[in-house]
């Protein structure tokens, strides 16, 4: 088989060999996972990328759309550990990261870890957590570690939160702070499936309702393989430059020729957006079997990353705009002006 290649501006030339045989691997993983989940595969791509770029994933949806059997059958084809966690507004920190346990026999504390020291952990409606609760999350989510009582404890590379929060009911919650937000690498919005996609629930949750059995398709050492490809993957600058200028646009809109977005947007999204824009083209490269960047990579995932980054304003609210419609004009805008 004849590698196709790109040559890098180093001059060197990248085989897209491996890669694809990464697109082949989550392919794998995809199969095994729609053995129990009908549809969502745009989701179930999402959530793997994160895992892939070391980042966190925001889901807003209704209940009842199987997200924490997603995880759990994720978790267990791809070999992972996984715990869940429900949001409720009586959760101490102790019970998310674990706490100092006294030994009456040695007369010394040993550590207790909580659920949080897990590969994949779902935390079930976030926004019904304690600013507090939040707070020692956002530790973790940032750093890859938590502190009790002084002493910092390491989580897993692999460490990737999922949370959850319901968009109908917001009596008795805690909306997430800007700084929290920032954490999470995607903001994924669920909607219920179509017609032809429930039937198929129905039929195999009720009409057969046999338990499918997964395989296991990969191991921790396999993804930090591929996340070690991420650095491999070809940027070129002219994207890099357009990411930065979206980004860019989210907060001074005038200066790219939409004057009229600017009382609509309160603040826009921080340096950390461009990053995580950047590694998450790349991530979304290596599971389309490339090694380089291509436009159509920065607008699959380019809603995901900014949706939660904006702030509107009031009067963006009054005419129910909506986060999507602001930073669709502003793609659309920076992009017709490249043509």
């Amino acid at each position: 088989m004849k590698a196709s290649t790109i040559n890098t501006s180093s001059g060197e030339y990248v085989s897209n060999i491996r890669f694809e045989e990464a697109s082949l691997l989550y392919e794998r993983i995809l199969y095994q996972v729609k053995q129990v989940i009908v549809g969502q595969e745009e989701l179930i791509r999402k959530i793997f990328l994160s895992i892939l770029i070391g980042g966190h994933c925001l889901l807003e949806s209704p209940p009842g759309l199987a997200k924490t059997l997603l995880m759990k059958t994720l978790a267990s084809v791809i070999k992972a550990d996984y715990k869940r966690i429900q949001g409720t507004p009586d959760l101490m920190p102790s019970d998310l990261i674990g706490m100092q346990i006294y030994n009456p026999g040695t007369h010394s504390f040993s550590f207790n870890p909580g659920p949080i020291f897990a590969n994949l952990v779902l935390v079930d409606e976030i926004n019904r957590t304690t600013p507090k609760v939040q707070s020692a999350l956002l530790e973790a989510m940032q750093e890859k570690q938590v502190t009790v009582a002084g002493e910092t404890h390491k989580l897993s590379d692999l460490f990737t939160v999922l949370a959850t929060q319901n968009p109908l009911e917001y009596e008795g919650t805690y909306p997430l702070p800007e700084a929290q937000l920032d954490r999470f690498t995607f903001k994924l919005l669920v909607d219920y499936p179509d017609i032809h996609q429930e039937e198929s629930i129905v039929l195999r949750f009720c009409i057969s309702p046999q338990q499918a059995r997964v395989e296991p398709i990969c191991t921790f050492t396999d993804l930090m393989k591929l996340r070690r490809l991420i650095d491999q993957v070809f940027v070129e600058p002219e994207i890099i430059r357009l990411i930065v200028q979206i980004v860019q646009a989210t907060r001074r809109p005038r200066e790219f020729g939409l004057p009229e977005l600017e009382d609509k947007l309160e603040h826009g999204a921080s340096p950390r957006a461009s990053i995580i824009l950047t590694q998450a083209c790349k991530g979304m490269a290596i599971l389309k079997g490339r090694g380089y960047v291509l436009l159509e990579d920065l607008q699959d995932i380019a809603l995901d990353v900014l949706r939660h980054r904006i702030h509107l304003s009031y009067k963006a609210s009054l005419e129910n705009i909506k986060p999507d419609d602001l930073i669709k004009k502003i793609i659309h805008k920076l992009l017709t002006s490249k043509i």
